[in-house]
């Protein structure tokens, strides 16, 4: 069985692996036609996970030097066609971004770099493929989801900062759903739930939708305002207050370690439950506690893997206190009975493995890369961001005259925002001037073209198109 040499280089095993693949089709050391180890034989000679070695393989398929054929195994290819691969530009994996279908680039949606996740996720996929706990993951869990996935969950939110127990976590299909279940469970039809005045629409559609009233609290620079929540529960007591503390969707502001703990206080002092909704708390710049750390007793932490590792693997974590498990629970059975335990152990294999972890680090990374190119092309223009964010908040110049308008002409440009009225959650037009721009899609090529496009169109007056 072939064993590779790696080279003590930086970088990650799975390059070292496929260079090792290469020096040795080269070396004449493994022939034309010569079958590879299985990817499990490879892990455990290298003492790796079988994702990793995945990833070597179809990067050296990739670059021309190995074949796959499904049932069979991975072959060395032919050394003229590895010769011809040689000549050509190898274009790693995580910057290979398709052009999109039909030429647009949607910048309305915030969601992680596509790129980024494809090696992880479908490395993640071979793997659990062979997984001795697949039998197991095609069967029913309990209420509340598979222990060992409970685990990992609780493992996500230790990393986050909080003092996470797995008996106090709850699996969720995405955050969405995690709010929608804690929406149904804690809240009684007519209950009064308080936000920040500028929200993602997702808040209003499960308010809203389950029969609840929804209003939203004044905010300055830090997000929701303790005063202008005081001066809300004073009048009228909410039964629930969700807020999101880190990256606030849409303005991308960032409460304070002082800040977190008045709004605490405010929980205990007007007996509500508080939502602490960290989906971006990993864009933080520097690390903060969750929101929930100040109040445990009565906070409800919310989070998923859909902004941090992967979009469509829909999997999201509640942690509560223990008083409201069994409601929560039923809450989960109700609208979906179970969430998928693929799913599950598909995201626990990447919390386990370090690669979730990973992934996190190489989208801030690129998010990094891609706010300061929005720096350079809308720099001139007024707008909040973080340096490290998924988005940014931008206020349209006064000619214009309105986001939502600027939105409509925008997509006649094959231009995708979202018009900020939305976003308002009193409907009295406080996000009116506004829009939101996702910044991760496509390749930062792509995203450089279609910025310096929206700049050209921000600068041109609306009455221009009508």
């Amino acid at each position: 069985m072939w064993q590779p040499e790696l080279v003590q280089t930086d970088g990650p095993i799975y390059e070292k692996i496929a260079a090792a693949l290469e020096r040795d089709i080269r070396a004449g050391v493994l022939s034309n036609g010569t079958r590879l180890p299985t990817l499990k034989e490879l892990a455990a000679l290298l003492r790796v996970t079988p994702g990793t070695v995945n990833r070597a393989y179809e990067l050296a398929q990739r670059r021309g030097l190995v074949q796959g054929e499904v049932g069979r195994g991975t072959y060395v290819r032919a050394q003229d066609a590895v010769a011809e691969a040689a000549s050509a530009p190898v274009v790693p994996a995580a910057v290979a971004t398709p052009e999109p279908a039909n030429g647009w680039l949607d910048l309305s949606i915030v969601k992680p770099n596509l790129a980024l996740q494809e090696p992880y996720v479908r490395a993640a996929l071979a793997e659990l493929s062979q997984s001795p706990l697949l039998t197991e993951m095609l069967d029913y869990t309990p209420d509340g989801g598979h222990p060992l996935h409970r685990v990992a969950g609780a493992a996500w939110m230790q990393a986050a900062g909080l003092a996470a127990r797995p008996e106090q976590v709850l699996l969720t299909a995405g955050a969405q759903h995690g709010l929608w279940v804690a929406v149904n469970a804690l809240t009684r039809a007519g209950d009064l739930v308080l936000c920040e005045s500028l929200c993602y629409p997702g808040v209003a559609s499960v308010v809203h939708g389950l029969g609840r009233r929804l209003r939203g609290v004044a905010m300055d620079e830090e997000g929701m305002s303790p005063d202008s929540l005081r001066a809300l529960c004073q009048r009228e007591r909410p039964a629930m207050v969700i807020c999101i503390a880190t990256c606030q969707n849409p303005t991308t502001r960032v409460m304070s370690a002082q800040r977190r703990a008045a709004i605490a206080a405010l929980a205990r002092e007007f007996d509500f439950i508080l939502v602490d909704d960290d989906l971006y708390g990993f864009l933080a710049p520097t690390p903060l506690l969750p929101l929930a750390s100040y109040a445990p007793e009565r906070t409800l932490y919310l989070t998923s893997l859909s902004k941090s590792v992967s979009s469509t693997v829909r999997l999201g974590y509640l942690h509560c206190p223990p008083a409201w498990l069994a409601g929560l629970a039923a809450s989960v059975r109700t609208s979906v009975w179970m969430v998928s335990p693929l799913a599950a152990q598909l995201a626990t294999n990447l919390i386990n493995s370090g690669k979730a972890a990973e992934l996190c680090s190489a989208q801030r990374a690129e998010a990094r890369q891609r706010q300061q190119m929005a720096r350079e092309l809308l720099g001139r223009f007024e707008y909040s961001a973080l340096p490290t964010a998924y988005h940014l908040w931008l206020k349209l110049p006064e000619f214009w005259s309105g986001g939502d308008q600027f939105a409509a002409i925008a997509r006649g440009h094959q231009l995708l925002v979202a018009g900020g009225d939305a976003f308002s959650m009193n409907g009295d037009g406080e996000g009116h001037q506004y829009v939101r721009i996702a910044l991760m899609a496509g390749s930062r090529e792509q995203m450089r073209f279609v910025l310096t496009k929206l700049a050209g169109l921000l600068t041109m007056p609306d009455t221009r198109w009508l």
